[in-house]
């Protein structure tokens, strides 16, 4: 029965997404000397963690647009023609992405829960990402069709992404009482702990190689910290506000912080060249929500900014030849709520 009436979904959604708009080129700010012929791949509402196939000819991303009211996923072309529903349209998804054979994707989803959206959390808690309790990862094939769950502990699963060499995919979890990273086959068997040190572990990537894992997390020493961070998670809710970056070796040893600068540092990405990595960060003023993409190296010296417009960019990442970069931003929103997928090449 869910075969069908996902496919029922996929055809009707794909009929109200309607003809793809043609990708439309942005001049970059003054200073931003890496990026070469932006193009703007989507145009209104939320769209995030845009990122590339392995072959580089796809992209898998997660929107909230019409008829839907939170985030689904949804794959298209590097041009941005031919967006489809890849995920089930019900409940809420995050943080997609393809197999290495580029013949299955990963996502997490909230569907088995509910097929309605999670409440977001109140504004009153201030700047807060809910842990949704409902959160499983699933793969599918890359059209959304033979979907198949991946985890199954209780609470919060999600943030999964697949090392290039095609044999773990790293995630997050709850499982054990503390947000940590893990990691586990591409079936889901031999799940296996990485991290063990209080605070919030997420948004982790493999290094080219599949040697190294980078990421971000939080570390609350001091009393207050440590209790608000508590209290928050025992409600389902982590504040990513102050978030520093971490490089380890992919079995969880050899733990090192690279950043230190008391902002919200996210979504990290080993460049290419396998020596540096691109990042998003408030750091230029942490209490602002003017987002920036740079670039550091390994041990987090020598580092650069990329982005320079006023408003938001973040959620880096490069096409697997290292031509191309892929990234999300508010700039040439209509509205002020807008974020779109664009994609630039890269000059060193």
């Amino acid at each position: 029965m869910r075969k069908v009436w996902f496919g029922t979904v996929a055809l009707v959604a794909l009929a109200m997404i309607g003809p793809a708009r043609s990708a439309e080129t942005i001049q970059p700010h003054p200073k931003e000397k890496h990026l070469r012929n932006i193009r703007q791949l989507t145009f209104g509402g939320e769209n995030a963690e845009a990122y590339f196939s392995l072959d580089g000819k796809k992209i898998i991303f997660q929107s909230t647009r019409a008829p839907y009211k939170c985030d689904q996923q949804f794959t298209m072309n590097t041009d941005g023609s031919d967006v489809k529903l890849v995920s089930t349209g019900t409940g809420r998804t995050t943080c997609g992405y393809f197999m290495p054979d580029g013949k299955r994707i990963i996502y997490a989803s909230t569907h088995l829960g509910s097929k309605e959206c999670p409440a977001p959390p109140s504004k009153s808690e201030g700047y807060v990402w809910g842990l949704f309790r409902d959160f499983d990862i699933f793969s599918a094939n890359a059209d959304g069709t033979d979907i198949k769950r991946l985890t199954n502990a209780a609470g919060y699963d999600a943030e999964g992404t697949v090392s290039p060499d095609g044999k773990k995919i790293v995630f997050t979890s709850v499982r054990d009482g503390d947000l940590e990273l893990y990691d586990m086959n591409l079936d889901g068997t031999s799940q296996r702990r990485l991290t063990h040190t209080l605070g919030y572990d997420g948004g982790a990537w493999h290094s080219q190689d599949g040697q190294w894992i980078v990421w971000r997390a939080s570390r609350p020493t001091a009393e207050a910290d440590v209790k608000r961070y508590k209290d928050l998670f025992s409600r389902d809710l982590v504040m990513p506000a102050k978030v520093e970056l971490f490089v380890m070796r992919a079995d969880g040893t050899d733990q090192r912080q690279i950043t230190n600068n008391g902002a919200a540092n996210f979504a990290p990405y080993f460049m290419p060249n396998g020596k540096q990595i691109i990042f998003t960060s408030n750091m230029n003023n942490p209490r602002s929500g003017n987002f920036d993409l740079f670039v550091t190296n390994r041990d987090g010296t020598g580092t650069e900014q990329i982005t320079f417009d006023e408003t938001f960019d973040g959620f880096p990442m490069f096409s697997p030849d290292g031509r191309q970069i892929v990234w999300e931003s508010n700039r040439n929103a209509k509205s002020p709520t807008d974020t779109n997928v664009f994609i630039a090449d890269w000059v060193e």
